[in-house]
């Protein structure tokens, strides 16, 4: 069994964060694709446009093959557009300095994962916690809740518990902070994530296609928010389990 150990984040961490962060949100480019171009809609365009091409070449193989490519790289770049967008604003936002946007709030959290390798430790994983108040009792409950974001864990770690083990260290964190629930968004192509969610306890509470990306982009990618599905885990939170 590998052992790790979840500590808060250090300034000194900065650089691996980053670059597990950048990983983490960039690795769901692929899946959003060829989630999209499995969707019935897509494969009739790209047999439309790809037939358009073979006619208007004059039958041309190459020219059906060009045309329907033509289309499989716009999806592609639709998809690389809403993630590398959430990318950017969360680097000029809130992981632009994350000491002060999480360790210096007390109902704010930011931990990293560490494990041994050869004698020395390395940051493997990571998770934060914000703390919200609840605008709408019948929306959030009564009281705070917390949100979880930027769950990732390195690729060659993960189906080692690490994901059930820094998902547990944010339930403990909202326990200690009396919140009354934990949220988090998740994409629809993370089919592994929102199956350890689930695991967890999580439920799906809502979903949409709020990618705050070009809205033509978001409807070819077909990426839902399940890219933001809602889920809520209130019983953990409120009593030991």
């Amino acid at each position: 069994m590998v052992q790790f150990s979840i500590r808060e984040y250090r300034p000194s961490d900065q650089h691996v964060v980053m670059s597990l962060f950048k990983d983490g949100i960039f690795e769901h480019v692929y899946p959003a694709f060829f989630k999209a171009m499995s969707h019935p809609d897509h494969i009739g365009v790209a047999l439309s446009i790809s037939m358009a091409g073979y006619v208007l070449g004059g039958s041309s193989y190459f020219q059906a093959l060009l045309f329907g490519s033509a289309w499989a790289g716009l999806i592609y770049y639709c998809c690389h557009d809403i993630y590398e967008g959430y990318m950017m604003r969360r680097q000029s936002a809130d992981m632009a300095d994350i000491q002060a946007s999480y360790l210096e709030n007390p109902d704010n959290g930011f931990w990293v994962a560490e494990t041994d390798i050869n004698g020395q430790s390395k940051v493997v994983g990571m998770v934060a916690v914000t703390g919200k108040s609840s605008e709408l009792a019948q929306d959030a409950g009564d009281g705070s809740y917390g949100e979880m974001c930027h769950m990732v864990v390195a690729f060659s770690w993960r189906r080692k518990n690490l994901g059930s083990q820094l998902t547990r260290k944010a339930l403990d964190f909202c326990k200690e902070r009396g919140f009354g629930r934990l949220i988090l968004d998740v994409s629809s192509p993370q089919t592994a994530a929102i199956s350890l969610f689930e695991k967890a306890g999580f439920v799906q509470t809502s979903s949409h296609r709020n990618t705050h990306a070009n809205r033509w982009f978001s409807n070819l990618a077909r990426i839902n928010q399940n890219i933001n599905v809602k889920y809520k885990l209130e019983v953990v939170c409120e009593a030991d389990v």
